[in-house]
């Protein structure tokens, strides 16, 4: 017995900003950005906090799922860094829904939402849930170099949550890492002991965006072959794929090596740019609320990051639909989709 997904939600800062706004800031153009990205607006947070946007989040999936906060057994958070280094971001949303289960954080930066629903299966499997919130929120602008135009266009703020509860929709899932600071890396702040003489490094994202691109086309090949082989499917049952939103060159190269005729490819990076662990929660939501996912669609959902780690899952939609069971037959499938290439908003 694992989970299904009861409801989702998102929340993304007020303020967009403009490839035509980055230019004014730093050395670059639209054009320039497009042609390497494929983003041409992100969310930057100005007077929200993560505080405010990730417990939004969290009542808009809860408001979706029909489901009190007094219902819930589990919150995990999925973040890089909350607004505390204690107490943790989902503590802090637990205070703020009203809600009274455990609550902990989870950092696999861009993976972290895939890690946080890899957890979330080991409580269901367990017996210790009923039901589960999961939050992935980041706030990637507090943690860049506004003036390296290589890193600046690429990150937003925003981030979302879904609600689980028991069910047999997840069908396979993976999470795998490799320890390396060369790549990708965020040093933290270490301040205040008066015998640290350590010069402190700045807390902005230091990449090798060569390397880093190489590693998340091939880690999205490897793992989605290595669910489909643990749910034992083909990759043409396979409706709807949902890759992590980093860069449209990536998800563009995954996808012809992929080489899966019959899903549906969406992405909504044109609009957000790249929000860590927040992008597929983000764009799950989008799909969601433009009733976009059909009950019995099988997705396959990719993310990758720093670590080096890496997350995929296969899982059917049934979030309108009763709870499919292990007696019940979990592996039909039928209907066709069509390619959406580029953009969905």
């Amino acid at each position: 017995m694992s989970f299904r997904i009861l409801g989702t939600g998102k929340c993304v800062p007020e303020k967009i900003l403009s490839n035509q706004d980055l230019s004014e800031m730093v050395d670059t153009n639209d054009e320039w950005i497009v042609t390497r990205t494929g983003i041409s607006n992100r969310r930057i947070a100005t007077k929200e906090t993560m505080t405010q946007m990730s417990i939004e989040s969290a009542r808009l999936a809860l408001e979706d799922s029909n489901t009190t906060p007094e219902e819930l057994d589990l919150i995990i958070c999925a973040t890089i860094r909350g607004d505390y280094l204690t107490p943790s971001q989902a503590c802090i949303i637990q205070e703020g829904i009203g809600a009274s289960c455990p609550a902990f954080d989870v950092n696999a930066a861009c993976s972290g939402f895939l890690y946080a629903l890899d957890v979330a299966d080991s409580y269901f499997r367990s017996g210790k849930v009923n039901k589960v919130l999961v939050v992935a929120y980041e706030m990637m602008s507090k943690l860049i170099d506004w003036n390296d135009r290589n890193t600046c266009v690429l990150f937003g703020d925003g981030g979302g949550a879904v609600v689980l509860e028991k069910g047999n929709d997840l069908l396979a899932i993976r999470t795998t890492a490799a320890g390396n600071t060369k790549l990708l890396s965020i040093p933290n702040m270490m301040g205040g002991s008066p015998f640290d003489e350590s010069v402190q490094e700045k807390q902005i994202l230091n990449m090798n965006g060569a390397e880093v691109f190489k590693f998340a086309v091939n880690g999205i090949v490897q793992e989605v072959a290595a669910v489909l082989e643990k749910a034992n499917l083909d990759k043409d049952d396979i409706d709807v794929v949902i890759l992590h939103q980093a860069n449209m060159r990536i998800i563009q190269s995954a996808k012809q090596k992929l080489k899966m005729k019959k899903a549906e490819f969406f992405s909504n990076l044109e609009q957000y740019g790249n929000t860590s662990s927040g992008s597929i929660p983000i764009l799950l939501d989008e799909l969601n609320r433009g009733k976009m996912l059909k009950d019995g669609q099988l997705i396959v959902m990719v993310a990758f990051g720093g670590g080096l780690t890496t997350g995929a899952c296969i899982l059917r939609w049934n979030k309108n639909s009763e709870p499919i069971f292990e007696n019940q037959n979990i592996f039909s499938s039928d209907g066709d989709s069509t390619s959406h290439e580029g953009n969905f908003s």
